[in-house]
């Protein structure tokens, strides 16, 4: 089902994990920001779509993570993009021997079957420092930072005032750092991707973050300031009074208490590694 966000910008939320996938519509089709998880839900929003009469003419993926590279054929052979980051890291996976079966042990088991993999990860690169997404339609800003994973980006829709944030600003998830393929400080790349972000905050009407709630203008900036203030005790070692994890985490959420509890003593012991004399 699509829910309206925006004028032209609407969004099909998954069942699974509350992946949001938006829509923008434009002259001649709409431009699909990260489809949906499960094979059926892409089915039915290209139901919906033709129901509308708007073909898909352009996909992005904010980023490589696998709930972001994924299409199916009912949403057509339009060109689906990404940055030159985002794209590489999908081809070097690609171009890896056994990738499917590694990609599909990484699914959540429960909808492993439901994931089609087929077309999975085919990212055309934009140019390095490409602004905006060629299509025709409303002007979509890209704004790439090095927060949470090779190449990842988020989207202004600036006609419409909606930010697509990719995996940050979520009310159900907590940030993820990159510890694995970032070459600076992961901490401080987080950082980095909210400040820009709040460059932002003032011309934004609503955020869709890649999991969880929409949210409108005097969120936008109050998630930013909850991300921030979780980066801020991870880097310090505190626990940080955050209401996505512990006892106030939302129910059927709770897991994500676990990821807070890997993450925290994977920093710790990084901050441990780089206190102790050479």
């Amino acid at each position: 089902m699509l829910t309206q966000v925006a004028e032209g910008v609407l969004i099909h939320q998954s069942e699974s994990l509350r992946n949001n996938t938006v829509v923008v519509q434009g002259r001649a089709g709409v431009l699909l920001i990260d489809p949906g998880i499960r094979g059926d839900e892409m089915v039915c929003l290209a139901n919906d779509l033709r129901k509308l009469g708007q073909p898909v003419v352009a996909g992005f993926a904010t980023h490589p993570d696998w709930d972001h590279v994924l299409w199916h054929p009912e949403l057509g052979e339009a060109p689906r993009y990404g940055t030159a980051r985002c794209a590489a890291a999908m081809q070097d996976l690609l171009a890896s021997a056994g990738w499917k079966a590694r990609v599909s042990e990484g699914l959540p088991p429960e909808i492993a079957e439901e994931v089609p993999l087929d077309l999975f990860g085919l990212i055309t690169g934009l140019p390095v420092e490409t602004a905006q997404i060629p299509w025709d339609g409303p002007q979509v800003r890209i704004i790439e930072h090095p927060a949470h994973a090779p190449g990842h980006a988020a989207l202004l829709i600036e006609e419409r005032g909606v930010l697509v944030a990719g995996d940050m600003l979520s009310d159900v998830f907590i940030p993820m750092l990159d510890d694995v393929n970032s070459t600076n400080d992961p901490i401080e790349d987080y950082l980095v991707g909210l400040r820009l972000l709040e460059d932002v905050a003032d011309d934004v009407d609503a955020v869709v973050p890649g999991h969880g709630s929409v949210g409108r203008a005097g969120q936008v900036s109050a998630r930013i300031e909850q991300d921030r203030a979780y980066v801020h005790a991870l880097r310090a070692g505190d626990v940080p009074e955050d209401p996505r994890i512990g006892s106030s985490a939302e129910p059927g959420w709770e897991w994500v208490s676990d990821i807070h509890a890997g993450q925290f003593q994977r920093f710790a012991q990084r901050s441990e590694r780089d206190e102790t004399p050479g």
